[in-house]
């Protein structure tokens, strides 16, 4: 450990220069020889660190969702070129090109805190073998070693020998437990936030090779990490502690405001919007907005939670609009009547004889009828009348005398 932190001893100047000027700020408020004040800047070192890695997290998280969402391509890829390996990583290079993913994102923060971690590693040697290091003087050294964390220096180990501990003015009981208790809270949040990362913010209706490799991390890594931290200074625990427990409220933050889609952590951030959409009657912030407005534009890709969701709108008497807003469902409604109405009250399409009969009818039928009977009357003679019935009376006989079938001739001489 002592050879790799030697490595980075180029960045132990600014480290030492940043845990200086927080000393000087809370030795002013707990002395300049406690615990406090060097554990606080220590605390501080890791925080101020975090703050500038925030964007490389931004892209860790874009990074393992894009990566988490290629693993049925990347499975396919790896089935179709079994046999030929060198074809396979063609494919999955052209696949991480085309979607812009890069499979080393995940581990840039790490990364990026390591040269931090190694050179306060160097520093708090150092410190133990009662060296100078970078602005840290004499006197500060002498303050540094006097500090102790709940009985335990800030430079000793757990692997220390009693005899390199009393040097520091403390006992070997005291070191261990302090340093026993660190482990195992450092070992426990390490595993808690790759817990929650893996049973809420993973899209569990995808079950992909990428999954199982989290979940053996998830065992792998705060092992690792107790077995390292036998051979850490307390103050490296401090600062490893710290980034942890910062690690793991920046990922439930992550998790509650901006979850993977198809996860629970999804399920649970929807039904609270569902909330919040039924008690205010509308949707409030433009984040909140631009979520909903995503799940309108999906249409039928929606996944489990999302349908649910615009059900839940739809029960509570909502619908979600297009760019993100709801609006009551009987104003819906309403407007759906209206021009349903609207639609009914335009005449038919109608023919001409339609026309003819519904529209002149009416206009003249009352006073066709009587100008016909008028008419007819006075045209009527007292001779075409007579002619009339006489023609009527005749066919009348004509007809009540016929016989049914074909009627015979009758014999010329009965005309006589």
């Amino acid at each position: 450990m002592d050879t790799i932190a030697s490595l980075f001893s180029f960045i132990t100047t600014p480290v030492s220069w940043i845990i200086v000027q927080f000393h000087s700020l809370y030795g002013a408020v707990f002395g300049p020889d406690t615990g406090w004040a060097w554990g606080l800047s220590i605390v501080s070192l890791v925080v101020l660190i975090r703050i500038c890695l925030i964007p490389l997290f931004v892209k860790q998280i874009k990074s393992m969702r894009n990566m988490q969402a290629l693993q049925p391509k990347m499975k396919a890829i790896q089935e179709r070129y079994k046999n030929d390996r060198q074809r396979q990583s063609e494919e999955m290079m052209k696949l991480y090109k085309e979607t812009g993913t890069n499979p080393l994102s995940s581990c840039l923060p790490i990364l990026a805190q390591s040269p931090f971690f190694f050179a306060l590693y160097h520093v708090l040697s150092k410190i133990a073998s009662n060296d100078t290091v970078g602005v840290i003087n004499e006197s500060l050294l002498a303050s540094a070693q006097k500090a102790h964390i709940f009985g335990a220096p800030l430079a000793a180990k757990f692997t220390d020998s009693e005899e390199k501990v009393a040097a520091l003015h403390a006992s070997l009981m005291d070191v261990r437990i302090v340093t026993a208790i660190m482990i195992i809270l450092m070992s426990a949040s390490q595993f808690y936030t790759q817990r929650q990362l893996m049973q809420k913010n993973v899209d569990l209706s995808v079950k992909t090779p990428y999954m199982q490799q989290q979940k053996m991390l998830m065992y792998i890594f705060p092992v690792i990490f107790a077995v390292m931290g036998i051979n850490f200074p307390v103050g490296v625990l401090v600062y490893w502690l710290t980034t942890n427990v910062w690690t793991m409220g920046q990922q439930m933050y992550v998790i509650n405001q901006n979850p993977t889609p198809g996860s629970k952590a999804q399920d649970s951030y929807l039904q609270r919007l569902l909330k919040g959409v039924t008690a205010h009657g509308e949707v409030r912030g433009r984040r909140r907005r631009n979520i909903v407005q995503t799940i309108v534009a999906k249409g039928p890709d929606r996944n489990e939670n999302e349908r649910r969701f615009i059900t839940g709108l739809a029960k509570a008497g909502f619908v979600a609009q297009a760019d993100g807003t709801v609006i009551r469902g009987d104003a819906v409604a309403a407007e759906a009547e209206s021009a349903s109405g609207a639609r009914r009250q335009q005449p038919k399409r109608q023919s001409k004889s339609q026309r003819q009969s519904t529209g002149a009818a009416p206009q003249t039928t009352e006073a066709a009828k009587p100008s016909l009977e008028k008419r007819d009357e006075p045209q009527d003679t007292p001779a075409k009348s007579a002619g009339k019935a006489a023609s009527a009376s005749s066919t009348r006989q004509a007809k009540s005398g016929q016989r049914k079938g074909q009627q015979r001739p009758k014999h010329p001489s009965s005309k006589k």
